[in-house]
């Protein structure tokens, strides 16, 4: 009997070893040239300090540059399925990237953890997982602090692909029942160089504040354009502009500025009472350290929550199956469905089968460009 109970312990030894015993590799499609390349380039940063292992198992990273094109996204998503072989799918931080590698990693039942708010039609997020926070999340926020500054009304200029239209949407939707009405839309291309046409057409309708949403250096250009229209009411900008990018583009002209962000940008002015503080202040110091002073970055910290999923999910996924199998994709999505409440340096994150958000509404932190630096309002 003892000779059969230690074969059964080597035996499950063995097979333990068997399923854990590959490299875990991840695709990660990044904007690291083009318009969103402010997004992006914090991004590779975070990621290069990502540690060799999780888990006990070694983990290759596969960066690739996306040019913030959703042809070039695609191409790379396809690559590392059938090239790389990878278990997971990391892109893009640019939203119409990340939409169109969304058909990709479904096809190939593979998770795709975007890097974008990226709305997509019901059922075809199956396997899309997001770590920024909702539009309709941000949008919540947005609008409460619209409401404590007597806000009514409400110009909108956006980019014209999936960002801009999620905006309006959301913003819309919540801000109605607000008694905020939106009294004119204007939109313009991720590439343009130029909105003199739409921010005269919004300087004219007169609104009490216009939200601007674009991304990166990019969220800068339109805010300058309205303001040398002459513009003196509010302006908002959206959680892709929390990023020094914005101040570095527009100078002076960006203060008293309003930015909704997820909680990592501005970790020291959390009270202590706040969830995400000790994670927040983590990656912060890490970043920095590396980087510089002053340097964090709203999409870098998706980066590092990133790694926080993986070091709650992979170790249970590697009980189950071995790196480079269907059985161990179908498990990394079981378990990021049933990892449950989790801090992150972005708020607290909760998703499940049902919601692959997570974040409450909650999790929205308005600032306020002062000086050329983030205050929280």
């Amino acid at each position: 009997m003892t000779n059969v109970r230690t074969l059964v312990a080597a035996m499950a030894t063995l097979l333990t070893a068997t399923l854990a015993n590959a490299d875990i590799n991840i695709g990660i499609s990044l904007p690291l040239t083009g318009p969103a390349s402010g997004l992006g380039i914090p991004m590779k940063n975070q990621f290069l300090l990502w540690p060799q292992t999780i888990a006990g198992e070694k983990v290759n990273l596969i960066i690739l540059d996306d040019a913030t094109d959703p042809t070039k996204g695609v191409v790379n998503a396809k690559r590392f399925i059938t090239e790389d072989k990878v278990d997971i799918i990391g892109g893009s931080a640019a939203t119409p990237v990340a939409a169109a590698m969304a058909d990709v990693a479904a096809e190939a039942a593979t998770v795709q953890i975007a890097f974008s708010p990226v709305a997509l039609p019901p059922g075809k997020d199956a396997w899309t997982f997001r770590l920024p926070q909702s539009t309709g999340v941000m949008a919540h926020a947005m609008v409460e602090h619209m409401k404590k500054n007597g806000v009514k009304s409400v110009g909108f200029i956006g980019y014209t692909d999936a960002y801009g239209e999620s905006w309006l949407k959301d913003f819309t939707a919540v801000a109605e029942p607000a008694g905020i009405k939106v009294v004119a839309v204007e939109r313009f291309a991720r590439a343009d160089t130029s909105v003199t046409g739409q921010a005269l057409k919004l300087v004219s309708a007169n609104p009490d504040a216009i939200l601007v949403v674009a991304s990166g250096s990019g969220a800068a250009m339109p805010e300058v354009g309205i303001l040398e229209r002459g513009y003196k009411g509010k302006i908002y900008q959206t959680h892709a502009a929390a990023t020094r990018d914005l101040m570095r583009v527009g100078g002076k002209a960006i203060d008293g500025t309003y930015v909704v962000s997820g909680p990592a940008v501005i970790a020291e002015q959390l009270s202590d009472s706040h969830p995400s503080k000790k994670m927040a202040i983590d990656f912060v110091q890490k970043y920095e350290k590396a980087y510089g002073a002053g340097n964090r970055n709203q999409f870098a910290g998706h980066a590092y929550d990133m790694l926080l999923t993986l070091e709650k999910v992979l170790p249970g996924a590697l009980k189950k199956a071995k790196p480079g199998t269907k059985e161990f994709r179908a498990a990394i999505k079981e378990g990021m469905e049933t990892m449950g409440r989790t801090i992150f340096s972005h708020g607290v994150m909760n998703w499940t089968a049902a919601d692959h958000w997570g974040f409450t509404n909650e999790t929205g932190v308005m600032l306020k460009v002062v000086n050329g630096d983030w205050k929280v309002e």
